[in-house]
């Protein structure tokens, strides 16, 4: 028999108080650093692109220093609400610097280069070690906090082309031609991770005048303005309360393929407690079983995977979590989870969940014409539950989709919690996402960045150390 449960939208901490939607409690409570006396006040902004591009960045920079009005004939104030300026006086406490000496320019024949070659992995190669040498320039001679990398309306379709996303929103596996041919924004990334200075691309048109179907100015504000401050900062514009003083470490297993589909290996996302931190690690390759398409750890990959992330974490956060929660797009076997056991045991850890997220086959309706309320969780049978982490927001008054949602299948193959908690906690890891500021995100933090990661790694050479921060792969 089936059994339904709501899950109440999670609270979010920010300096002064806690809120549901990072926007409003940005707005009225303050990023939740803002009291820390060593934090970033002050963020050095550099960027690279043609000198058209670079007054256009000046100018939207100078925009997002004020009140921007929420969008025109807004009928849901609360997903379209203004931005309140990005200064020391309001919700992020803190100011952009950018001049002159911080940007880096491309050539006019520099650009010509790239658009008019004709062969495709040409340009891309072209354009990455274009904006690696300025990368390198900036890095080495003006140490910004974080680097804007701006790509002109001429690349568009000739280096990148920005893939609408389907309404499953899966990640879906790229052909052996596809991952052949150079990706510039996973190239661009893997490649600049030894100047150790984060990454934000942005296309030109993002900076001009939009078409009425793209995002309001308000959006666009919140959304490259907390990303940029997460990426400046050492800590996090808002984290998930503290429930009490044990703390809990979840755990992204993510696996990835090389660019020539000979090589499976796995990349593990750590995300840090409450506080949001990511301890990134790439684990080693691994043999996959010709008769079975699901990839698995053997016993010793995942004990000797998991001693790493917890010896990272402790070296980060000084202490050992009180419990571990293990998040998987598929099944685990046997081996794997007696692996992550030794791992956990080995750690002194004692408390260890596993739990799979993939996407669910089920839908289900309501009675009225909007989806089911995100939050909305059923159980199926004793360890296998469907979680909507998409669907109708009571605080949006609206279901802000365009297409019906598919919810999560959470299978949990062993727990010391519950599912009710298990589910609880997936829902409020799809709001710590810094890249974007509508909270109903559908997948868990601990999967997307393991997928984001996985994308990047596949770029990295064996003796390419990756940075553990999430902030240098999303």
């Amino acid at each position: 028999m089936m059994k339904l449960d709501l899950i109440e939208e999670p609270l979010l901490e920010f300096g002064k108080d806690t809120d549901i939607c990072p926007r409003q409690g940005i707005t009225d409570f303050d990023v939740f650093d803002s009291s820390f006396e060593d934090r970033r006040k002050e963020i050095n902004v550099g960027a690279i692109g043609t000198a058209e591009n670079l007054e256009q960045f000046s100018t939207w920079l100078e925009k997002c220093e004020n009140y921007i009005p929420p969008k025109k004939g807004n009928k849901q104030p609360r997903l379209y609400p203004p931005f309140p300026g990005f200064n020391e006086s309001t919700g992020f406490k803190a100011r952009f610097i950018f001049n002159d000496r911080l940007s880096k320019k491309i050539l006019n024949k520099e650009n010509d280069l790239v658009v008019k070659n004709e062969h495709k992995n040409k340009r891309i190669e072209y354009a990455v070690n274009l904006y690696l040498r300025k990368i390198e320039f900036l890095a080495e001679n003006r140490n910004p906090d974080v680097i804007v990398c701006i790509l002109p309306d001429e690349f568009y379709g000739k280096i990148y082309r920005v893939k609408k996303k389907d309404f499953e929103e899966k990640a879906e596996e790229e052909s052996y031609e596809e991952s052949l041919e150079l990706n510039f924004r996973r190239a661009l990334k893997s490649k600049a991770m030894k100047y150790r200075i984060p990454l934000q691309l942005i296309w030109e048109n993002n900076l001009t005048e939009r078409p009425k179907e793209r995002q309001d100015d308000a959006t666009r504000a919140w959304n490259l303005c907390t990303a940029l401050y997460f990426k400046a900062s050492q800590t996090v514009p808002w984290r998930l309360p503290q429930k009490d003083q044990s703390s809990v470490c979840f755990v992204g297993i993510g696996f990835y393929r090389s660019r020539d589909k000979k090589t499976l290996s796995t990349s593990l996302a750590q995300i840090f407690d409450e506080m949001g931190k990511s301890v990134i690690l790439r684990g080693t390759p691994i043999n996959q079983e010709k008769d079975d398409r699901v990839p698995h750890l053997s016993e010793d990959q995942a004990a000797s995977l998991l001693i790493k992330a917890l010896e990272e974490y402790e070296r980060a956060i000084d202490h050992l979590p009180a419990r571990l929660v293990i998040h998987k797009s598929s099944n685990f076997d046997e081996k794997e989870i007696e692996g992550f056991r030794a791992g956990a045991q080995h750690m002194r850890v004692n408390f260890v969940d596993f739990v799979t997220i993939m996407d669910s086959n089920f839908r289900f309706l309501r009675s009225q014409q909007y989806p089911p309320m995100r939050g909305t969780k059923i159980q199926i049978d004793e360890n296998r539950h469907v979680l909507y982490t998409r669907g109708s927001v009571p605080f949006y008054e609206t279901y802000p989709g365009l297409y019906i949602p598919q919810p999560l299948e959470i299978r949990i193959a062993q727990s010391e919690e519950s599912a009710l908690t298990i589910c609880r906690e997936i829902l409020e890891l799809t709001k710590m996402n810094w890249n974007n500021t509508q909270f109903d995100g559908k997948y868990p933090i601990t999967i997307k960045c393991a997928r984001k990661v996985g994308d990047i790694m596949k770029y990295l050479k064996e003796d390419e150390r990756p940075e553990i921060s999430y902030k240098y792969y999303m």
